[in-house]
């Protein structure tokens, strides 16, 4: 009888405490309270910066005139044959160092960095008007737009977005979103701007006003880490420390039995 009267109390706080954390787990809560036109935030273009890999086009209506701006290098590509191998050209990528610099063939060395991919495409255009008969058409793209999502989730990674756009929702979708236990009202965004300095962003997702957020878009190399809760974290204190007590007290055991069998 006492048993069964301890195991009911034990699902009554398990009831309650579940109905008591249910306003933790929702994302976007209280979104009709919201007019969303008014606080989606403005689509930001991202800035290059240090470290970026990026592929530049030049097209003119002659393919020969912007040819030496469109260098390709080869690259081995396997066919169905394993003893196939073809070669392939692609386009040359251009590392951004550590001054925002890239080196460009003909033009030379380009400041880009800190640059919108609108503003570095009319910067180089501008700069090959000397060069060609025509406006060209410049066309930039970021080769190693990546964002990682680390902590409770369930597919924790680093994630190439090929569309260089990717919002704090869908990163978390990349990642498998989080279990039950993952902290929603405490998320945090580590983000590095172009002069190479970090900050680090707290995020409430069970919020609906988190869409309008200047954080809610990500950029490149954004890092999410979410916490874990605290029934999560003191699950994970209470196997420790049954584990050492159980790896402790075998230790006991066989010490007792070693002077039970000494003494007989």
């Amino acid at each position: 009888m006492k048993l069964f009267t301890l195991t009911s109390i034990g699902c009554m706080v398990l009831l309650l405490s579940g109905c008591g954390s249910y306003k933790q787990v929702p994302y976007l809560q209280e979104l009709e309270a919201l007019e969303i036109s008014d606080t989606l935030p403005p689509m930001d273009d991202a800035k290059i910066m240090p470290k970026d890999l990026l592929t530049i086009t030049v097209n003119t209506s002659d393919p020969e005139a912007s040819a030496p701006f469109n260098l390709t290098v080869q690259t081995n590509n396997s066919a169905s044959s394993v003893h196939s191998i073809t070669q392939q050209p692609s386009l040359q990528q251009y590392l951004v160092n550590n001054k925002g610099d890239i080196d460009f063939p003909v033009l030379g060395r380009i400041h880009v960095g800190g640059l919108t991919k609108n503003e570095a495409e009319d910067l180089i255009r501008e700069k090959l008007k000397p060069y060609l008969q025509e406006t060209p058409i410049v066309t930039i793209r970021m080769v190693n737009y990546k964002i990682s999502v680390l902590g409770e989730v369930n597919k924790p990674g680093t994630f190439t977005v090929n569309n260089e756009k990717v919002n704090v929702l869908e990163a978390l979708a990349l990642a498998g979103d989080m279990p039950i236990w993952g902290l929603r009202d405490n998320v945090k965004l580590v983000r590095e701007n172009a002069d190479g300095k970090r900050e680090i962003i707290l995020l409430n997702l069970n919020k609906a006003d988190i869409i309008g957020s200047p954080y809610y878009y990500m950029q490149q190399n954004d890092i999410i880490y979410v916490s874990p809760n605290k029934t999560k974290a003191k699950n994970s204190d209470i196997g420790q420390s049954t584990s050492l007590w159980i790896s402790g007290t075998s230790i006991l055991v066989s010490l007792a039995s070693l002077l039970v069998n000494i003494i007989k």
